[in-house]
């Protein structure tokens, strides 16, 4: 069974509060090696969801367990975490993982951010602060870059919550420093999460960003399409990209019946 996130809030205080709730992290990464296996160039699976801080609910465990059962993804790229700042190792599905948290909430003794599981091996690891903070909670965003052994070369996986509550201008910045740590790789490109394209605006930004990278967006059915998160008529908040890679349609799921977060768990395979 996969375990992520149950002892979460059975750890005690050891330290008073400090008179301020979020603190902004530096780029920390924890994580967590296993035993790899080579993904299959034949058909990498890959669930992506914002699982909106409920890892430590017992229906979203039972909601997680079923998928990685059902679905047997290669890789998981999940948005909205939360990790004990305590909690050194955890068991995700028998897969090696990597976390950026991008603040710790000092009330809870947590880290939130964003995490990548994989069944194969993880070369480097890199995680991308946002210049720029969010309102209210004044903390950044996080982005969380790692490379992977795959055919000839490397895959790089890129696991974004983009910045919200800000002006165009500053996700933009975001944008652009996204772009400086994808530009240089020459291999194959999965790059996913929410993305917060709740308006034209933003989405346009971030479509112009994937074409210049030459990334390709996953299709869905219509269907499922109108089950990606979204506001009213806005453009979908959740994408998945890629590049030096072919979709297999087929495969391609919103699983809608999934209650444990506000978005719902996206499903696509690739081939080479």
């Amino acid at each position: 069974m996969a375990k992520l996130g149950s002892e979460i809030f059975t750890t005690p205080f050891k330290t008073l509060l400090p008179p301020y709730r979020f603190i902004p992290t530096d780029e920390t990464i924890l994580h967590r090696p296993h035993q790899p296996s080579p993904l299959n160039e034949k058909a990498i699976r890959v669930l992506n969801w914002n699982i909106a801080k409920n890892n430590h609910d017992r229906s979203w465990q039972k909601d997680f367990d079923w998928i990685v059962d059902r679905y047997q993804p290669d890789l998981i790229f999940l948005q909205e975490v939360q990790l004990c700042t305590e909690l050194k190792h955890f068991e995700l599905a028998e897969l090696g993982w990597s976390f950026a948290p991008n603040f710790i909430d000092t009330y809870r003794n947590i880290y939130a951010g964003v995490l990548t599981a994989s069944r194969a091996s993880c070369v480097t690891r890199k995680a991308v602060i946002t210049e720029h903070a969010e309102p209210v909670s004044n903390t950044p965003k996080v982005s969380l870059v790692t490379e992977h052994p795959f055919a000839q070369g490397t895959l790089l996986t890129i696991n974004s919550h983009l910045i919200n509550f800000v002006e165009l201008d500053k996700f933009k910045t975001q944008l652009v420093e996204l772009e400086t740590a994808i530009a240089d790789h020459d291999g194959a490109i999965i790059f996913s999460g929410d993305f917060n394209t709740w308006n034209r605006s933003r989405w346009q930004l971030l479509d112009k960003m994937t074409r210049r990278l030459g990334l390709s967006r996953a299709k869905f059915s219509e269907a499922d399409t109108q089950n990606i998160k979204r506001f009213l008529m806005s453009p979908p908040l959740d994408h998945i990209f890629y590049r030096g890679l072919h979709q297999n349609y087929l495969q391609a799921r919103v699983l809608d019946q999934i209650q444990s977060s506000d978005h719902k768990p996206m499903l696509v395979e690739f081939h080479l």
